[in-house]
């Protein structure tokens, strides 16, 4: 059945013996290559000491594969129309249990410690694109007890993420995802493999948590973060004095300079300790 479950021939036999039809609204592209699913596995790192969370399991094929060399799976898939679709495809997997519900709305906490062994466990999605971000946000965000998240996402939004300062891809997205973690691309996805096939090459990222978070306020660090990047192009001595913190140029320079940061660096120029460092020097704000 694994074979099967790449094949083409094989996910047209199953999407029209049940009358499936793609929705555009929840992004669905299922992937139909064996290589890529192995080698997302392999870049998830699972084993069968591991409890793994997948999102968006679509046909099963890359749970099924997860589940060969993990000690569980827990799927979450939000489309009702796919759940008769998944038992029977990994029918015969006793370590799989699927979830129907919203990813962004389900308690993860209870499904970590309820059905995952309490964690750390391992996260592996194909995310809709429309949701990446939030969806990654809350994953980071919210303190769960997550090791490591594998990722398939946008080519250009993975090119965003790994981006290094000074580089026109580096922006507010590059400074948030380093902040919780350590990314990394674990390789790139042609559109070539899903179907039905996207307007966009994809890659897969691998997010690995940092165990120990940058001791800032991760409220005024963002705002400070925002406002640098609200205006890119402006320096870094403009841009905060023109965004969310509400503070005159007199303000911000005495800040800069405390930070040993020039005022001719633009928010592009900035690692991801500069903008902590402003955080914390920065005169209490009205938040």
């Amino acid at each position: 059945m694994n074979r099967r479950l790449y094949s083409p021939r094989y996910v047209r036999e199953i999407l029209n013996r049940y009358g499936f039809r793609f929705s555009k609204g929840l992004g669905q592209n299922f992937l139909i290559d064996g290589n890529i699913v192995k080698g997302i596995c392999r870049a998830g790192e699972v084993s069968k000491e591991d409890y793994v969370l997948e999102i968006g399991p679509g046909l099963g094929t890359m749970t099924e594969e997860i589940a060969l060399n993990a000690r569980k799976v827990v799927a979450i898939e939000l489309d009702e129309a796919l759940l008769p679709i998944l038992d029977e495809t990994l029918k015969g997997h006793d370590n799989i249990e699927i979830v129907h519900g919203d990813i962004l709305k389900v308690d993860i906490v209870d499904i970590i410690e309820e059905k995952l062994g309490g964690g750390p466990i391992k996260v592996i999605a194909n995310l809709p694109y429309y949701a990446t971000t939030p969806i990654i946000a809350r994953l980071i965000e919210e303190d769960l007890n997550i090791d490591s998240i594998v990722v398939m996402v946008q080519k250009e939004v993975a090119d965003r993420i790994v981006a290094n300062p000074g580089s026109k891809e580096y922006g507010s997205l590059s400074v948030f995802i380093n902040f919780y973690t350590y990314p990394e691309v674990a390789m790139e996805v042609p559109r070539t493999v899903f179907m039905p096939q996207p307007k966009v090459d994809s890659a897969v990222m691998k997010l690995k948590l940092r165990r120990e978070l940058l001791e800032v306020d991760r409220e005024v660090f963002f705002k400070v973060v925002r406002s640098a990047f609200g205006k890119r192009r402006k320096t870094i001595l403009n841009s905060l004095s023109s965004g969310e913190l509400n503070l005159g140029k007199d303000d911000i320079r005495k800040v800069l300079e405390a930070a040993d940061i020039p005022f001719n660096k633009r928010a592009e120029d900035l690692k991801v300790e500069h903008f902590a460092k402003i955080s914390e020097i920065l005169p209490p704000l009205d938040i």
